[in-house]
């Protein structure tokens, strides 16, 4: 996601001169990126339904007592980055110094600064008590945070430290996918709910932080770059 007047030929060749010669996305990359695509969007129109239909009361947004008007800011964000990101990270146009990058890297920035500030707003009123409030306050922050340096770095013209940074972006974004595969998975297993929920509040997020952070040292011992 490059942002600023950065001239197009710079990025152009920084870009070309960090792609090993003759890489190809394999298939199964390829499914991987279709079956996360699907997600993503899966999830983002699930969420849209707090847009189509506000809640009025704190008992309509998840007993949060300031999920009106935050959950609906929060999840305008989130669908955003999620939407946009799912896009935005396809390897093809992630190469691309064309504007459309650009522009849809400001959008997704955008939508990930709105989903996190709300967030950090809704985090206290979880009514899983303090221990989710600060699982999910620990995310808004952290989201805000390496996005805000990943858009510093494309204006710098730092790519290199952009991608790394935008990828954690990415992890974390993800965050509304895993916290839906992980909550039908302790309904199935008739786990307790409370406990979970707080454990979740963690899990959604961390993990993903740590799979980007194994991915980028692993890709970049090998000269990767995808």
């Amino acid at each position: 996601m490059a942002f600023g007047e950065t001239a197009d030929e710079t990025l152009r060749m920084s870009l070309f001169n960090a792609m090993p010669p003759g890489r190809r996305t394999e298939w199964p990359a390829r499914v991987g990126w279709l079956v996360l695509t699907l997600l993503c969007l899966g999830v983002a129109a699930y969420s849209a339904r707090y847009l189509l239909d506000p809640p009025r009361t704190p008992a309509q947004a998840l007993g949060n007592p300031l999920g009106v008007p935050w959950l609906v800011i929060h999840v305008a964000g989130a669908v955003t980055a999620l939407v946009v990101g799912s896009v935005q990270f396809l390897p093809r146009l992630r190469h691309s110094a064309r504007p459309p990058h650009r522009w849809t890297g400001r959008a997704y920035v955008v939508g990930c600064l709105v989903g996190g500030a709300a967030g950090l707003v809704l985090a206290p009123g979880s009514f899983a008590g303090p221990i989710a409030s600060v699982g999910f306050g620990a995310l808004a922050v952290t989201w805000i945070g390496v996005t805000v340096l990943g858009w510093r770095a494309a204006v710098q013209g730092r790519f290199a430290d952009h991608r790394r940074w935008m990828i954690r972006s990415w992890a974390l974004t993800l965050a509304a996918v895993t916290l839906r595969l992980y909550l039908p998975l302790v309904m199935i297993l008739d786990l307790p709910f409370l406990p979970w929920y707080r454990a979740i509040s963690f899990l959604a997020w961390v993990p993903n932080l740590i799979a980007a952070e194994f991915w980028l040292r692993r890709t970049a011992s090998k000269g990767e770059v995808r």
